[in-house]
């Protein structure tokens, strides 16, 4: 068992080196904004955007804060529409897809010109806390404490607290075919095993640069980073309308995600496997992002 974390480490140790571990202070681009603040860095989005706080029905921080970008012409319609979930890697939190991703003008710029289907973005917090006072009000987390404190907790609670919450807020439309879910490295984990987990709930899922694997502590949680391949042959039982994979051909992760889809082809469960240049990085990610949602609800 320490030879098999040892190897994990060693494997993960790239990443550590990446995402920079020993973060600077007063870094700019992981600080969790406020509502004025996205507004003004994104001048003036078509959208709206809007946060929630919610109480969380798992150990850890009594709440958490989400943010919301809801279609330009949401409050002056009666119209129902799709929610893609959009989940960060190491050192994020629900700002990150903002402020490295440039996720609402991109949305913007895609749905205003009719590329892609207008949908709610939701933008939740996956970090693992201890309390209130580790939470501090998002408080970014270096590689090290975002990888290794990876227990299943905040992911096996993600239907009922987040998916959940937004049906019950916004006018969603509540069924498998009208969600979508994905997510980069770290968040490419996570979202690989909570749609397997929850087969009936997600019907579009985006993996970009996934994680090979959760080098999970011991928690009363743990059990949900195991048995990954029978929770995938559960959820392509009545398979996802869309399974997206992404990664670059210079990403250190390339050599696992070539086997897991090796994988998914001798069972043949359908998927889309697209290999681009470059790595591990924000550049390839704001693109998968854009592939995902142009291709998801139509």
């Amino acid at each position: 068992m320490r030879t098999i974390k040892s190897l994990s480490l060693l494997l993960l140790l790239p990443l550590f080196i990446s995402c920079a571990a020993l973060a600077p202070k007063n870094s700019y681009a992981y600080r969790a904004l406020s509502i004025e603040q996205i507004i003004s860095d994104e001048d003036k989005p078509l959208g709206t955007v809007e946060e929630l706080r919610y109480h969380c029905s798992v150990p850890g921080p009594s709440e958490r804060r989400l943010i919301v970008y809801l279609p330009h012409n949401y409050h002056d319609s009666d119209k129902r529409y799709p929610v893609t979930y959009m989940l960060h890697g190491a050192r994020g939190h629900e700002t990150s897809w903002i402020t490295k991703g440039n996720i609402i003008s991109i949305t913007d710029s895609l749905t205003s010109r009719g590329l892609a289907e207008e949908s709610i973005i939701v933008m939740p917090n996956m970090n693992q806390y201890k309390n209130d006072r580790d939470y501090d009000n998002s408080r970014m987390k270096t590689a090290l404490e975002s990888l290794l404190e990876i227990d299943g907790t905040v992911e096996s609670s993600f239907v009922h607290d987040v998916v959940e919450l937004v049906d019950s807020v916004y006018r969603t439309i509540p069924d498998k075919e009208h969600r979508a879910i994905g997510g980069l490295s770290v968040g490419a984990l996570q979202t690989l095993f909570i749609s397997a987990s929850s087969p009936d709930i997600f019907g579009y899922v985006g993996l970009f640069s996934p994680m090979p694997r959760a080098i999970t502590k011991h928690s009363a949680y743990s059990n949900f980073y195991k048995s990954r391949n029978s929770k995938i042959a559960r959820q392509f039982e009545n398979p996802p309308l869309l399974y997206l994979i992404m990664i670059g051909k210079a990403d250190f992760f390339h050599p696992h995600v070539n086997n897991f889809s090796k994988f998914l082809n001798r069972h043949d469960f359908r998927h889309s496997y697209i290999k681009t240049s470059g790595g591990h990085d924000w550049y390839n990610w704001k693109n998968y992002y854009i592939k995902l949602i142009e291709s998801v609800f139509k």
